[in-house]
This record gives structure tokens, sequence and C-alpha cells, in this order.
């Protein structure tokens, strides 16, 4: 089997699936790539049994078909050092010998039997399809993902909450301090009526789509049943294990009647909490934001150290003064992921969860963000 392909092109397929491999994996031929040849067709898989990423490129020239295992790690390290140009692929099938052959040298590897890499899990005959714009499913999981949770005792907080009815979907995740919904409609779905489904994406897999999604166009086809989740888009496929086990909630937590709504600058208020931040107690990093009139006052303060910070900015509110407490690194993450120029703080009392909206919403999404207070003494 023989195949000429562009060295950079196929470095940069390898570098997006080689995220999936583990540092240590449980089957030795986990540590490689499988490349199959069928036609001028070259497809590489990488995958540490719960998540399979396929990408696949046309190549130049190419002689006969079949897979062979090639070690991950020296075949990105060789790679990595060519610029532009032609490789040339020789494998011996009887030996699964392969050599690398450049305008200047030659690079021989010892690949394994393709045949000993794992099966893609197949999909049950019941699973569901859904069709959605790469755009909304790549701004969804990029505005969800920080506020999965990494707790081995609730494993359902640690991915990505699909909720699919026949005409929206809705991405949740929280850590049980900080929770983010986005709701976005697609294209088609076989979920008929008012029948909803849903699944758990876990995070490793998330985080494989928020990279692979923005090289993308089009749209994504996503198929699941009750075990696994299968993604499809142009240039790749991902196959990966949903998390198994019931998502809280989310609709319950999210306060209905907030009385206060304060209008804020975001970028203004993110320096500002910056700033003060700063000064915040390192155990607790407590800030406290006090509305009156048409301001804001942030302060912060570190009593083992004798320091302090306060700044006050201009806001839109009106009504009773309230204060409440927030963890600084909270708001200032969940700040960072909002895109709006304007933001609309939502309060009730200094005891209960602050919402956090964009004042104008994209085209065709719906972001709420949500941010349990820390008890304030005075």
């Amino acid at each position: 089997m023989k195949f000429i392909v562009s060295s950079t092109d196929l470095l940069s397929h390898l570098q997006a699936i080689s995220r999936v491999i583990n540092n240590k994996n449980s089957l030795p031929i986990l540590d490689n790539f499988l490349l199959q040849l069928e036609g001028k067709t070259l497809t590489m898989t990488a995958s540490d049994i719960e998540t399979t990423l396929i990408t696949s490129m046309e190549v130049e020239t190419a002689e006969g078909n079949g897979k062979v295992a090639v070690a991950s790690r020296l075949l990105l390290d060789t790679l990595r050092e060519f610029s532009e140009q032609p490789l040339s692929f020789n494998i011996n099938d009887s030996n699964l010998a392969l050599v690398i052959t450049s305008a200047n040298g030659s690079y021989n590897f010892i690949g394994q039997n393709g045949d000993e890499y794992p099966r893609m899990p197949q999909l049950q005959d019941d699973a569901r399809t859904m069709t959605l714009p790469v755009p909304s499913l790549s701004a969804g999981i990029s505005k969800t993902l920080f506020c999965t949770a990494d707790d081995e005792l609730r494993p359902v907080m640690n991915g990505v909450f699909f909720d699919i009815t026949s005409d929206s979907l809705t991405l949740v995740a929280t850590d049980a301090h900080k929770l983010v919904r986005y709701k976005t409609t697609y294209t088609t779905a076989s979920v008929e009526g008012e029948d909803t489904v849903n699944f758990i994406l876990p995070k490793k897999p998330a985080n494989m789509l928020k990279n692979i999604l923005p090289k993308e166009s089009g749209e994504v086809e996503i198929r699941f049943d009750s075990k696994n989740a299968h993604f499809k888009l142009a240039n790749y496929t991902m196959i990966c294990r949903q998390v198994e086990g019931r998502f809280p909630n989310y609709n319950g937590v999210i306060p209905k009647t907030n009385p206060y709504k304060i209008i804020i600058d975001r970028v203004t208020l993110l320096n500002a909490l910056k700033r003060v931040s700063v000064f915040a107690n390192q155990a607790s990093n407590l800030v406290k934001l006090a509305f009156s009139g048409n301001q804001i006052h942030i302060s912060a303060q570190d009593i083992d150290f004798s320091i302090s910070a306060e700044e006050t900015i201009s806001c839109q509110f009106e009504g009773d003064p309230i204060k409440i407490g927030f963890k600084s690194s909270f708001l200032i993450e969940i700040l960072g992921n909002i895109n709006a120029t304007d933001i609309i703080f939502e309060l009730s009392d200094a005891s209960r969860a602050g919402l956090i909206l964009p004042f104008e919403n994209e085209a065709n999404e719906e972001i709420l963000m949500l941010l349990m207070p820390m008890l304030l003494n005075d």
C-alpha cells in the first residue's frame, strides 16, 4: 500500500484527533493512529475506547488498499519538523514495515496490525437524529463547557446536558455554584410532539468539539441512543460514550421572580472586578457588590494582610439599595463568556442566586447564567 500526501495537511488532521489519545492507555494499540486507505481517501482514527475521533482527507496518488496502526507520538514528532512538502508513504502489507520518504531522506517505522484496533461502537436501531448549524453547536459548547464540574461523586455534573425538544436544543452545564443555560433552534430532529429526549456529553469529547467546530462549516448531524452519541461533520466524525445518570432539574434552581434588574456595561464591570478582586481574601475570593441609585460599589478586603480595594461604576438601576456577595473568580469567568456589550443582573435578595443575562441575545440563541451568592457578614 502506497500513497503521497502533503506533510502539513496530514499533520493538521492528525493533531486535531491526537487530543483523544491518553498518556496512559489500557490497551497498547490505543497509543497508535489507525491509518486506512481506500482508493484515494486516507481515513485516520484516534481513540481512548470512551471517545473515538475520525477524520479523512484525499491523497495525491495511491496504490492498493489496507490499514495499519502507527505510533502516534513518533509520527507527530516526525511530521512537525517538515516544511510543506509531499511525503511518500510505503507500507509493506506482509510485515507492516512503513517507510516515509521526503525530498531529503527516509524514515522507517514498524506498524501494527490495523485489525487489532478497537471497532467503532454502533448505535442502536432506535437512535434519534438531529441536525443543526455548526456555529450554533460551537457557540453552545464554548459558552457552557466552563461551567462543568470535576466531581467524582456526581459524574452527571462533569458534562454538558443536551435537552432536546421537537424545535429547540438546550445545553446546560453546572458545578452547583454556577450554571449556564444556552438555548437554540435547529434544522431537523426526530423528536415527535411533546416528546423530549436528552443525554449528557462528557467533558473530554465536549472539549474535542470545542476545538474542531470553529474549523468546520455547514451543519452537524447528531445521532444518539441510550449509551453513545455520534457527531458527524464535513471533515470529522466523533463517537463517544455518554455520562450515565439523571441530570439535576436545572429549571427548578433558576429564580423566577427577580424584582431587582440592573443594566451594566459588561467590559467596565469585568475590568473593575479584575482590579478589585486582587485585594480579596485568597481563600474566599469574596467581592461585595452594593447597588444604589445608578451606581455599583464594588469592594474587597483581606483582613489578614490589611489590604482592601473599592471602585464605583455607573449602571442603570431604580429601586431600593441591595448588597450581594459573589466569588470573584466565578463572576469574572461568567462575564468573560458573554459576548454582549451590556448585561442585565437580575436579583431577588442577598441569599438567592443572581441571574446574569446579555442585554441583547445573538440571533437564534438565548443565554442565561446563574451564580450562587456568598454570605455577607455585614
